[in-house]
């Protein structure tokens, strides 16, 4: 094969939408890193609604649809078509691939490689809009149908992919980076003098939903005070929905005031302070796509308490504690060997694991998936699925 640089139609359109998540992050850092690897030429993909905006896009050229984002995510997955905007704005695509990294799906006008972040929608349908379900299940067909190569960042998400009817060949697990952020002493001292952190706490951070687990912290959390614990809790995050959110505040509601401290949203920075502030980082999620926060606290050498069972096993290394999420007593006790018997060997790990899982290995990676895409279309009816 070749090894001329290849030419990539990457949808960044995830970018422009209200609360970019973490799909955003890993079109964001992924394409940055491109930057820095030689054999390819990036394009970002977004709609029309993006040139008002440009910058929130900046780490290689941005060609936009002449069609807003509702109008352009239904032409794609109903009528599939338009194809993507060639470079500089020419009509012909002029790509060797098209990378949709989103279940927004472009039609396959050079080989095609999706990315499959997670298969909640199958999972917990309920958890979403009956509009939002069916759209993604038109794009798992698209994927099913046109995908030559599909990306994803778990050996347990490519257990659901599988699951879902894409043929294991077709499969690459690649995993995400992690920004490797630096916090001073300084500014981590300054972090709990804000928020009334004189003991060392246990952060947990995410969204108020089902599979986020927090009640089983909660509880495990209760246990520790009734044995005399000095930890304190700190929760970070949106408030969520549904009863999770009612039986979070009834469990907070019980616990000392001065213990439990919900902080809600943070901003970036504030949420890499909290990180290097805390003793212990427990994520206790029953299932994630992949796990990012407990990667981004490991950066900080802090130890962590995770679920047993999950993607996240698959990628703490020897700076984790895995316990089974559904205890809250294994739980408790896991935590007193993080933040105790167990924390400096945990912290030195932690640090070690997460120095491994770079963007620039993901990028390198992505590179070597396109190209098996360009491959097998080479050798598949011609060139199309």
């Amino acid at each position: 094969m070749s090894s001329s640089p290849l030419r990539v139609a990457m949808t960044v359109e995830q970018l422009w939408q209200p609360v970019p998540g973490g799909s955003g992050t890993y079109i964001d850092a992924l394409a940055s890193a491109f930057g820095a690897v030689e054999d390819i030429e990036v394009h970002g993909i977004a709609a029309r609604s993006a040139r008002a905006e440009p910058g929130r896009f900046t780490a290689a050229p941005l060609e936009t649809s002449g069609l807003p984002r509702p109008v352009l995510y239904e032409a794609w997955s109903r009528l599939r078509r338009p194809r993507v905007p060639g470079p500089g704005g020419q009509a012909s695509s002029g790509y060797d691939v098209v990378h949709a990294t989103t279940w927004a799906i472009p039609p396959r006008s050079a080989p095609l490689v999706a990315t499959v972040h997670d298969t909640a929608f199958l999972r917990n349908p309920d958890h979403f809009t009956a509009r939002g379900v069916a759209f993604f299940e038109r794009s798992l067909r698209i994927v099913r149908r046109e995908a030559d190569i599909v990306v994803v960042p778990s050996e347990a998400t490519r257990t659901d992919c599988v699951s879902a009817g894409i043929e294991p060949d077709r499969i690459r697990v690649i995993p995400h980076g992690t920004a490797q952020h630096r916090v001073s002493s300084d500014a981590a001292d300054a972090f709990r003098a804000q928020h009334g952190l004189a003991r060392p706490f246990v952060l947990w951070c995410g969204t108020l939903e089902p599979r986020k687990n927090l009640p089983v912290l909660l509880h495990a959390f209760e246990r520790l005070l009734e044995d005399g614990s000095d930890l304190d809790l700190v929760i970070v995050g949106p408030s969520g929905w549904g009863s999770t959110s009612d039986e979070v505040r009834a469990a907070v509601d019980r616990l000392p005031v001065d213990r439990i401290h919900v902080l809600g949203r943070l901003s970036d920075i504030e949420l890499q302070r909290a990180y290097a502030s805390a003793r212990v980082f427990c994520f206790p999620s029953t299932w994630e796509g992949f796990g990012m926060p407990v990667l981004e606290a490991m950066v900080h050498g802090t130890p962590v308490v995770t679920s047993r069972g999950t993607s996240m096993a698959e990628i703490v290394g020897d700076g984790a504690l895995l316990v089974d999420p559904l205890d809250p007593r294994a739980t408790a006790a896991a935590l007193v060997r993080a933040a105790v018997v167990e924390h400096d060997a945990l912290a030195e790990g932690a640090v070690r694991n997460s120095s491994r899982y770079t963007w620039d290995r993901s990028a390198r990676a992505h590179l070597a998936a396109y190209r098996d895409a360009v491959e097998l279309a080479a050798t598949t009816r011609g060139g199309s699925r």
